[in-house]
């Protein structure tokens, strides 16, 4: 099975009809068939843009409860990768969430990242390999 990273940015516009990609990310998952996976800091990161209604935010976790995604466990151990990838992509920046992403990817031998966030286009993994975003060839 596919598995596929996601970022922050669709699963809020998944969840906010007003957003400009709502209906990009909606078209897209719609027709995917693999497993979404994501990590703690990313969820965070969306409850907290979610904020705008405490019920969007429990529909969210609703969705999350029902398996919808799969919750990398960021370790301690992964805390220096962390800490090295925001260090290196400290000019553009790279927040915990992306680092977060980037060390699942790494961890879980994951190429693929469903991303409004054009940062992607400079990350690279520990291979210094690029992250392939399937959200970009929706229209």
């Amino acid at each position: 099975m596919q598995k596929t990273l996601i970022d922050a940015g669709p699963m809020i516009a998944l969840f906010d009809k007003s957003d400009k990609y709502h209906k990009k990310v909606v078209k897209f998952l719609s027709g995917y068939e693999g497993e979404l996976v994501t990590t703690w800091p990313v969820i965070t990161e969306v409850s907290h843009m979610l904020d705008f209604n405490i019920k969007t935010q429990i529909d969210f976790l609703k969705w999350l409860d029902l398996g919808a995604v799969s919750i990398y466990q960021t370790l301690s151990g992964d805390i220096k990768r962390i800490i090295a990838l925001s260090e290196k992509y400290m000019d553009v920046p790279m927040d915990l969430a992306d680092s977060s992403l980037i060390v699942a990817s790494e961890k879980l031998n994951i190429k693929d990242i469903l991303t409004i966030d054009s940062d992607y286009d400079i990350y690279r993994t520990i291979k210094k390999e690029p992250l392939n975003n399937l959200l970009a060839s929706i229209k």
